[in-house]
């Protein structure tokens, strides 16, 4: 559903926030232009960093680090989130790495050892930036050395703004102000990544050109790497962008293995579909969960104190059997059969196997288009609810294969792709709706009484015009896929 996440209960000894933050550089001469609001108090920092000796956290753009200021000490752990980091604390002494953060990193570690690896020293000053309609950001200037051993082997600057509330137009004038001050561009790498000299980011695509096992491969490992991204913030909990980002991963992943079928070995891609397969439910459960909590928060936030006290016990309810499918979720994942698989994974899809065809990417993205095509001329004049629901999962699978195209027709390829996720985002609506009435019904059964009943009553309603919203825009937004569809595959 397309829903703002609602966050859940995680590890009480943790705290967790989402970091947005851009980073620019700098050079010792520079100076922070007049800007409004008031000065930060100096800080200076030590932080000691972790990573095995060949920097499997790094390759995965996770840093974990003991940061000691003053006499108070606190590991961090920083994972990739959609563009964004999300920072998890758990204050303890120094020492050895503390066992929640080695448990939730085992995908990554596979066995190997966690180690020191660099220890950076930082010197902070800075100020809180603040603007109209309560944008705010803290603006803070990095002076930073870094010790290998008892040497000192690197000195550097950097500018942080790290945002707290923000609008697109305070964004893009900040910015400008710093850069007219003389900032300059930064690659997006973290501090540790910039003191081992470790890449940061997504390989390079391949050439247009290149053979067609190099262009699946690229895709492929691709997602891969995002099952094994999000990975540890799923096992820790807390986040849900964590888990739904793991479940589109395996989703495309299966989607694309699939459709590929007539130029890849059976031998080789029918296991990965099937574990693939496998993890559909075991993230679903949780998944759908979450889905739920965020429904009825949004729609408790719409109504009056007294027809939000029913959905608020009904959302405690719901974060209790959240609760519960963390358990299950984490244990699974702590599984022989999950680590074995996702390690499996990780080495199958560098090596694809393919077999003699004259069939190209194009061809597997047409072919799903024909899928979709075909689907949407066999609807009734008024589709069911499970027929746009087939539609959808149709669209999701020809917007995957057009992604994959794109790599090798680039434009077309993903205007069709940027359609098709528009005309999906109309579907889920529709589904949205559709699982809304499921939900109330559950709701409806655990709080029976009339104020249940109406506010119920409220939420039926509202569904059923989104439902009937979308009915509307449903054959204007396919005629624009379709148009698309006809450009890219001709």
């Amino acid at each position: 559903m397309n829903l703002a996440p609602a966050g859940y209960d995680q590890d009480s000894s943790l705290a967790s926030m989402v970091e947005r933050e851009t980073k620019l550089t700098i050079d010792e001469t520079f100076r922070l232009p007049q800007l409004p609001g008031r000065p930060l108090s100096r800080r200076v920092f030590t932080s000691t960093y972790y990573d095995t000796p060949d920097h499997c956290l790094a390759h995965g753009q996770i840093t974990l680090r003991y940061r000691l200021e003053g006499r108070l000490g606190v590991w961090q752990l920083k994972l990739p989130l959609a563009g964004s980091r999300r920072e998890i604390e758990l204050r303890d002494g120094a020492g050895a790495v503390p066992t929640v953060f080695s448990n939730a990193l085992v995908a990554h570690l596979e066995g190997k050892r966690l180690v020191p690896v660099s220890t950076l020293r930082t010197w902070r000053t800075g100020i809180r930036v603040q603007a109209g309609g309560g944008a705010a950001a803290d603006v803070v200037l990095d002076a930073v050395s870094v010790k290998m051993g008892d040497k000192i082997v690197q000195r550097f600057h950097e500018l942080e703004i790290e945002w707290l509330t923000c609008n697109d137009d305070f964004v893009d004038r900040l910015v400008l102000t710093l850069r007219k001050a003389g900032a300059r561009p930064h690659d997006g790498r973290p501090k540790l990544f910039r003191a081992l000299s470790v890449s940061y980011g997504l390989a390079a695509p391949p050439a247009e050109d290149a053979p067609l096992r190099q262009l699946l491969r690229h895709y492929l490992v691709r997602q891969v790497e995002d099952l094994r991204r999000y990975d540890p913030g799923t096992r820790l909990g807390g986040e849900p962008e964590d888990l739904h980002l793991m479940r589109v991963a395996a989703r495309r992943l299966r989607a694309v293995l699939r459709a590929a079928n007539r130029v890849l070995d059976p031998q080789w891609a029918d296991p990965l579909v099937s574990g693939l397969t496998w993890l559909g439910p075991l993230f679903g459960f949780a998944r759908d969960l979450d889905v739920q909590v965020a429904y009825f928060q949004q729609e408790a936030a719409r109504l009056g104190v007294r027809d939000r006290k029913p959905l608020e016990r009904f959302v405690v309810h719901l974060r209790e059997e959240r609760r519960n499918a963390q358990r299950i979720l984490a244990g699974e994942m702590k599984s022989a059969r999950y680590l074995s698989f996702l390690s499996k994974l990780r080495e199958a899809v560098y090596e694809p196997v393919v077999v003699e065809s004259d069939c190209t990417l194009v061809d597997i993205a047409a072919r799903q288009f024909k899928k979709l095509s075909k689907e949407i001329r066999r609807l009734p004049r008024s589709p069911s609810n499970a027929d746009l629901h087939r539609v959808r999962i149709k669209t999701k699978h020809a917007r995957y294969a057009a992604e994959l195209a794109e790599l090798s027709v680039g434009k077309s390829a993903a205007r069709f792709a940027k359609a098709a996720r528009r005309f999906q985002d109309v579907l889920g609506r529709h589904q949205d709706a559709v699982l809304a009435e499921r939900y109330v019904r559950e709701f409806v059964a655990r709080l029976p009484g009339e104020r249940a009943a109406f506010v119920a009553g409220l939420l039926v309603a509202r569904a059923h015009q989104q439902r009937e919203e979308v009915r509307d825009l449903f054959r204007s937004f396919w005629r624009r896929l379709k148009k698309r569809g006809k450009e890219a595959w001709r």
